[in-house]
This record gives structure tokens, sequence and C-alpha cells, in this order.
């Protein structure tokens, strides 16, 4: 039941079913529309929520922003056109599809084949596009969703095409082997700002081993909060300018390299020498574990150095496991050092280059290997460290790093075209642009954009099986030249048995395997929703204005500034108004599962739209900042705003009509001093606004 307001039983959300039926019976809002269509474009992009949920308050303030600015302007007289967007692919999809078939998707590819996966996924896109457009409309939001647009529509996949090429023609992608956070759930690698998107606080085990010295009878303390990792060492790091001592170790009788800062975290011991981390360099050291003794050969483990090595924990020697650590791979590297393990799947499980403990997972494996090393005798210290470990944002489960081939985009290379767009940037709040944003994009890093999964756009890249050429095709006629089949549909299904050869060249070319990240779709969208260049040539970029929550600086923000910059060295939008995250009342994320906030649909039913709008925009959100969500604060601003204008409203209809006054007879306002004192209140309400 709706809340009645006052004494009259007046109800706001009564009367605001009234008014959704006039604009439905009316066609009011595409009247708007007609009525604007020659006046000047005012471009808006509509930033597209995954269709894996239900629109929360979060997307609710977002939406408030996007109807009221769009209002603002076709009163102006611009036509502003307003198209529903729906992210379609990537993991979002392809977890939903896997907690349903109750499988992983390699083991359901294996099942169903690429095709019968693909229409899984497929399947579940519009299971919740009437539960959106039924809230965003309850909400009075003006917004296109019969024409909307799907980033799994042929059109769509076109111009995403496009758009890689135009990058690929730049020379600006390229492929590579990095050491990248990988989502082992969803088995596949995610972007540096997916990555840094969900940290969790938890407690790992950190572990220090000793590792015996070739040249001396002494040992190297290593420390590592990764166990896992240590099956996999080929080298130990020290800072060259870092003194470290030789202690005697009473209660082991072991002589022990330890840096001269670290001594006190470990105990009281005699020092017997002290060295400046150079002067380790070079020493070798036996293996902790036998399984890739070869790698000797290819100059594994030694003594390094490095200067991002420090004494703020540990023990000021940093084991090196080249494929599962960033510096750990540069580090090698730089040392001309080619030994490599990486006996861990995308899954990550150990495979059988690691015998005693293969088929575990790596996580699962610390205690056992923990237990190992103390067997060996070459455990120091175990311990418990409590720290902000990065988990999956789709799966909640920890990421792991670990060396993979992707593709990349060159950031690094436009990063000083990014810095420059993001100059001609209006930011509100306004402190986001040198603060959040402008942080995240000086110290932008390559963007990796592929995906190893099955659900999204094929990196449209064909490799020679002979030469290794490859080809970029950036069109669906540039395909048919090629293999002379006119495809109505670019998932993998249909794209990856396409092969082809070029005149005088020896070879096939063959497909790689990889999609493209859902969020190089989503930063494709100027272009791809309404199918650039292909069509409407002349009407997209960059946009006048944009709304989404503080997330996406380093999400939708971040991915429309890179492709514009790169592409067209412009940004992709002239005015961003950010948002703050909305929290539940007890200061949790909100949580479907936890039940700690009402559904706005039922919130709106009781209080009715405009209170949730007014409560939304009247709020610190709309300054970027945390707010939590109550329903007293909806409620408040029925009762403290919405009634007393209605009453007002109300006063004025009733004497109005006894006096027989109505607002085209004009204005009376004479000397009496009520009157100036109503005139002075308007003007003063003007000059505010």
């Amino acid at each position: 039941m709706a809340e009645n307001t006052d004494t009259a039983q007046f109800s706001f959300v009564e009367m605001e079913h009234e008014i959704l039926e006039f604009w439905e019976d009316t066609g009011t809002f595409q009247q708007s529309l007609d009525n604007t269509k020659e006046k000047k474009p005012y471009i808006f992009y509509d930033g597209p929520p995954f269709a894996t949920g239900l629109p929360h308050h979060g997307h609710l303030v977002a939406s408030t922003i996007k109807d009221i600015v769009p209002r603002y302007w076709t009163m102006n007289g611009r036509y502003v056109l307003r198209r529903f967007g729906w992210d379609c692919h990537g993991l979002p999809i392809e977890h939903e599809i896997d907690k349903q078939l109750g499988m992983s998707a390699q083991q359901a590819v294996e099942k169903l084949g690429v095709a019968g996966y693909n229409n899984e996924c497929r399947s579940i896109v519009q299971r919740y596009v009437s539960e959106w457009r039924h809230t965003i409309t309850r909400l009075g939001r003006w917004v296109d969703f019969d024409n909307d647009y799907k980033t799994m529509d042929l059109s769509y996949m076109e111009s995403v095409w496009w758009v890689f090429k135009q990058l690929w023609d730049k020379g600006l992608i390229y492929q590579g082997v990095k050491v990248m956070p990988i989502s082992t759930e969803l088995g596949t690698p995610l972007s540096n700002f997916e990555a840094s998107s969900n940290y969790v606080d938890v407690q790992d085990p950190a572990v220090t081993v000793l590792l015996k010295l070739q040249e001396q009878d002494a040992y190297l303390a290593v420390w590592t909060t990764t166990p896992w990792t240590l099956p996999s060492n080929l080298a130990v790091c020290v800072g060259d300018d870092i003194e470290y001592a030789l202690v005697h170790d009473a209660e082991t009788a072991k002589d022990i390299y330890i840096a001269v800062e670290r001594l006190a975290a470990y105990g009281e011991f005699e020092v017997k020498a002290r060295v400046m981390g150079k002067g380790l360099v070079g020493l070798s050291y036996q293996p902790l574990f036998p399984y890739f003794t070869d790698q000797q050969a290819q100059g594994a483990f030694v003594v390094v150095s490095d200067g991002y090595v420090t004494t703020q924990s540990g023990t000021g020697l940093v084991h090196q496991a080249p494929a599962f650590g960033e510096d750990d791979n540069r580090v090698l590297k730089e040392h001309n050092i080619e030994a490599f393990a990486c006996p861990v799947t995308l899954q990550g499980i150990f495979t059988e280059e690691v015998p005693d403990f293969v088929g575990q997972h790596v996580k699962d494996a610390d205690k056992e290997i923990i237990k190992y090393l103390k067997n060996a005798g070459v455990l120091y210290r175990q311990d418990v460290i409590q720290h902000s470990y990065p988990y999956c944002y789709r799966s909640d489960t920890p990421l792991i790093y670990r060396a993979i081939p992707s593709w990349y985009v060159n950031v690094t290379a436009v990063q000083q075209r990014l810095v420059a767009a993001n100059e001609q940037v209006h930011w509100v709040p306004e402190h986001i642009k040198q603060g959040r944003f402008g942080n995240w994009i000086e110290g932008a890093v390559d963007w990796a954009i592929s995906r190893n999964r099955v659900w999204g756009t094929p990196l449209p890249i064909w490799i020679n099986d002979v030469t290794g050429a490859a080809v970029c095709v950036g069109s669906i006629e540039e395909l048919a030249s090629y293999t002379g089949i006119t495809l109505d549909d670019l998932h993998r299904e249909h794209v990856d048995v396409l092969e082809f050869q070029l005149d005088g060249e020896e070879g096939v070319y063959r497909r790689v395997e990889e999609v493209l990240d859902c969020w190089f779709e989503s930063g494709s969208m100027p272009y791809a929703q309404l199918h650039y260049p292909f069509e409407n040539e002349d009407v997209f970029f960059p946009a006048e204005f944009i709304a989404e929550g503080l997330d996406q600086t380093r999400g939708w923000f971040y991915t429309l500034t890179v492709l514009a910059a790169a592409i067209y060295d412009k940004p992709a939008f002239k005015n961003v108004i950010v948002n703050g995250m909305v929290m539940a009342q007890d200061g949790k994320k909100m949580s479907k599962r936890l039940r700690n906030y009402t559904a706005p649909d039922e919130l709106m039913e009781k209080y009715g739209a405009d209170a949730l709008r007014l409560y939304l925009i009247n709020s610190g959100l709309v300054r970027g900042e945390e707010q939590r969500f109550t329903d007293a604060g909806v409620r408040d601003m029925a009762r403290r705003a919405l009634l007393p204008w209605y009453n007002a409203f109300s006063f004025l209809k009733t004497y109005a009509g006894i006096d027989g006054w109505s607002p085209d007879k004009g204005l009376h306002f004479g000397d009496n001093v009520l009157d100036q004192w109503i005139m002075s209140r308007l003007q003063t309400l003007k000059s505010n606004v």
C-alpha cells in the first residue's frame, strides 16, 4: 500500500502512476524527441550496465542524473538522443552461465562446444531486461528502451573490429608475455583496473626459508607471503646499497645472511660479518626443490640485485619466481637470465612438473608446501600476515599473478595524449580531474585486452601458420574479401572456422583464439552504438555529457579516454558527473544475499519516485562522496519537501478557485506588503538558482 502523506489522503504514488500512464498513452518522450529532431544535437552517452542483475540504488543515482541533464538541454531546444545500452559479453555473463551449468567454462565448452556455450550465454542476456525497464521507467527517467543497443549485436561488434583495426594500423597493438593478474575461478587474465577494483583484507601464511650457498657454509634467509611460488624459485634478489649481516643463529647452528635493518625482527644474533648487497651478487645456492634443477644451465639459482628491494618487511632478500611476479620477471630479464618455470595452469592448478603437489590449487597447496619445507629442514620461520589482497571482482576468489601471452594496447605510448585529453574535460566533482582520474592516467600501463574466454567479440587477428605474419580485419566486408564468406554473426563459432591464404605466400591464416575484453567493447561505445563508420558518419563524437559512479574512473571513463585519445587525439566526453558509491545503512556493500537494503521498486511504491530522486540528488553522492542509504531519508524527503510543496499548491488551488483566478489571467501584485515580500522571495530564489 502506498503511504498516505496528509489528512486528505493524497498519494504521491498514485499521482506518479497517473503521470506515467499519461506519458505512455501520449508518447510524451517520443514527442519531445520529434519536436527537437531538427535542432542542434546534444550528445549524451549512456554507459551500458551488465545484463546480469537487477538495478540497485547505485544505478538509480546515475539514472537520475542522466535524466535531469538531458531534460534540461531538451528544454533549451537541443536534440538529446537517449538510447539505453546493454553490456552483453565477457566474464559477468560467463560466470553466471558457469554457475548455472555447475561446471567451468572449459568443461562446458568440451561438453557443449563453442556454439552451444555461446547459445547458453545468449539466452540469459534478456533475463532482466523487463525488470530494468520497469524500474527505470518507474523512476521517471526518459530513455529509449525500444531503440537500445547491445554489445553482442552484429553492427556493434563490427564497429568494435573497426576500432581495433585503427589501433592496429597505428602500431598500438602488440602481443607479449607478461605477468598479469589471473582469476583462477574464471581461468582468464584481468586488466590492471579490474584487478584493482576488489581488495579484501585477508590472512596469508608468511614463511622465511633458508637457501644453502654453494660457495660458503652459510644460508640466505628469504621471506615470502606466497609459499606456493617457492617451487618455482629461480633466483634471490638483494639491494646493492642495503647492508647485510652474516649472523650466527645459535638455535639452528647456522650462519645466515639477513639485512641489518631486519635483524631486530628476527631476534638477537652474533654478527660475524657485514657486507653490502652488491657484495652478494653472483653467489649461487642450492635449489629448495628438485623440480627445475635443469634451469641452472639457463643461469638460475644465483643472487641478483635491483632497486625495488626494501627493508620494510621480510629479510631484505627477495625470492624470485619470474612466472609469478612482475618485478621478478623484469629483474631476471635485466640480468640476462633465461631460466623460467611456470608449473601452474590458468585455473591455478599445479601441473605434473611438480609431482608432490600436482592437481592441487596453489592456495590450497600452501600448507603442503610448508610441510615439505619443514621436513626438508629449510623452514626458518612461519608466521601469518594480514594484508589487503586483490580478489576477482566477479567470483570473489583470490587472484594470482602469472606469466601469460596476451594482446595489449600500448597505452604508455599515448599516455601524454590521455593527459592532454583529460585537460579538456570538465569534471564534477572537480578534484577527480587531477586526483583519482588524473593520477590513474599518469601511472597508466599497457592494457591487456585479450581474454582466454568464449563469449565475446573475437580478436580480428589471423596468423600465418608458416611465416607468422599477421592480418588484422576491420570489417565484415574485409573478412569476406579474404574468405569469400559474408557473415551475419561475428561470434567465435562463426569466425574460428574461417581460414584463408594469400597469393604468393606460403602458409594458412588462422584466427587467434582469444576474445576481446568486454571493457574494450564498452570503451568503443561512442562508435559502435551507431555502427560507425559504416553508418552515421557525422553525429557521434565527443559527448557533451556522461555520468556514472566513482568506480568508473578506472573502468568506463578510462577506456573511453584511452580509445578516443589513441584514435582521435581527443577526449571522448566534455563534461562528466561522477556520483559517489551508495552503501547499505550498515555501511556494507548492498547485497541481495544479506538483504541489507530495500529494493528500489518497493521504496518507490511506498514513498514515490520523486522522493527517492530528491533524496539521491540532494545527498553527498552528487559530490562524489560515499553515502549510507536509509529508507528514512526517502520518507523524510516526502514529508519535509514534497508534502509542504503540495500543501502550498493545494492552498493556492483552493483559494484561486474561490476567487475565480487562473494563471492565464496574469499575476496581480499590488502595494500590499505580502505581495512585495513574495516578489522579493521569488527574485532571491531565481538568483540562487
